[in-house]
């Protein structure tokens, strides 16, 4: 990951990163470092949704029937060719 957290000595919490070796971030509250992390979460989900798409098709020729019956996998099939209304 390149980076942890710490608990600083006067309560709130510091980010160190092990790339640039020196604090990120500092005098955060658990709430900030939520908010941060859920921002960070936020922009990795767009750039996958906007560059990282695979092919339905590979879902398919993927699919092996341990965690899910093949007739699960056929109803799920069948349940999303449906157009949402």
């Amino acid at each position: 990951m390149g980076a942890f957290i710490s608990k600083q000595p006067n309560g709130p919490y510091c980010r160190f990163s092990t790339v640039v070796d020196c604090p990120t971030h500092w005098n955060m509250t658990e709430d900030t470092y939520i908010e941060m992390c859920a921002e960070k979460a936020k922009e990795e989900a767009k750039e996958t949704l906007k560059n990282h798409l695979k092919p339905f098709d590979e879902i398919k020729e993927r699919f092996y029937p341990n965690n899910m019956t093949r007739k699960q996998f056929n109803q799920f099939l069948k349940d999303i060719a449906e157009v949402a209304p």
